[in-house]
């Protein structure tokens, strides 16, 4: 038995892949969509129920930092969904070996943030 094992495990040493982070990424943009589904049928009800609820949340939707927030659930949602995709692949057995799921990897980074940065524009 090897002694010189460490005790305590430093995770800010270990230096994770990209697919690694895609995935935890995949993981905390579902926790995210998922936590914010709440507020989301929220403001979809308020925006149907008169034209006064409406107005107001109109306002509230100009604030810079509720446009900053939904941005962030908008890149939850294409990270999300590109990732899905890929995972997708894997599992049909499209992705086979190591460079291919590096590759697509970057491709979902690079494909979920230039969607946000054009949808982010668009609806800014």
């Amino acid at each position: 038995m090897n002694k010189k094992r460490p005790k305590h495990l430093a995770l800010h040493l270990i230096k994770l892949p990209l697919p690694g982070f895609v995935s935890i990424l995949h993981r905390v943009s579902g926790l995210l969509l998922f936590l914010s589904l709440p507020l989301l049928l929220l403001m979809l009800q308020y925006s149907l129920n008169s034209i006064e609820s409406y107005t107001t949340l109109q306002s509230v939707f100009a604030h810079p930092l509720v446009k900053l927030m939904l941005l962030g659930l908008l890149w939850a949602f294409l990270h999300h969904f590109c990732a899905g995709l890929r995972y997708l692949a894997i599992d049909l057995h499209y992705v086979k070996n190591l460079a291919q799921a590096r590759n697509s990897s970057k491709l979902v980074m690079a494909v979920s943030l230039i969607l946000t940065v054009f949808l982010g524009v668009r609806l800014w």
